[in-house]
């Protein structure tokens, strides 16, 4: 089996984390996955100091930490990706000013296919739901793709919309949608965050301003401006 060396770039997998009891299981899985099928790559986790689990800023801080023209791999805790998928997107990242996404098809395995899958049923033959859209889950990159449309906006706290929107800043400002790799990724099950309440709601507003601005590349830039602005402001000492 043909595997990525990480003497030709270093790879390394960061997974946004912060311990919540229904997600231990699916995240051990995750770890135990890389261990067997991707060993030469470095896996760690990372947090953010935002009280709100903040996945934009996680994703983030991650690629800035990573050397120039490291490849990155942002792993969502409780999503695995096919390995000879992830493999064509890493290769592919290298010399690429774009993010790369390691499937086509993005499969919600639920409490049923998850447990399927704990009692020992391959991936691919576990039951689940497919997710028509998703733009989540797996990302690849290097530092310069990411930067390149401004990352994602860390104005998104807690659940909701942050994928979505990067995907039209990337589309917008890139001149071209995320390049995707024939796949799979399966998404596990634990409990679901919260889809209400006034910061659900400052999500959704600032997603329509997203929409609003989709194919306009000097409306684009603007609100990716006001974005980084914000993170700074956030980041500032005494803020």
């Amino acid at each position: 089996m043909t595997r990525i060396l990480t003497d030709v770039l270093p790879v390394s997998v960061l997974i946004p984390w912060r311990p919540q009891p229904s997600r231990l299981d699916a995240f051990d899985r995750l770890r135990a996955w890389y261990e067997r099928e991707i060993p030469e790559a470095t896996v760690r986790t990372i947090d953010s100091p935002d009280l709100v689990f903040n996945l934009a800023q996680c994703r983030n801080l991650g690629v800035a930490a990573a050397a120039p023209g490291e490849v990155v791999v942002l792993n969502d805790a409780d999503t695995i990706p096919e390995a000879d998928a992830l493999r064509t997107a890493i290769a592919a990242a290298r010399d690429d000013h774009r993010v790369h996404l390691p499937y086509t098809e993005y499969r919600w395995l639920g409490r049923s296919g998850s447990a399927e899958y704990a009692g020992g049923t391959e991936l691919i033959d576990c039951t689940y739901e497919l997710v028509h859209g998703a733009c989540s889950g797996v990302y690849v990159t290097t530092p310069e793709a990411w930067q390149a449309h401004g990352g994602q906006d860390e104005r998104f706290r807690g659940w909701g919309f942050e994928d979505a929107a990067w995907h039209l800043a990337h589309s917008t400002l890139l001149g071209s949608a995320p390049v995707r790799h024939a796949g799979r990724v399966y998404a596990l099950h634990h409990v679901g965050a919260d889809r209400f309440g006034s910061q659900y709601d400052a999500n959704a507003a600032l997603m329509d301003r997203y929409r609003g601005v989709a194919g306009d590349a000097d409306g684009m830039a603007r609100l990716v401006a006001e974005a980084l602005s914000a993170s700074r402001a956030l980041a500032a000492p005494g803020a």
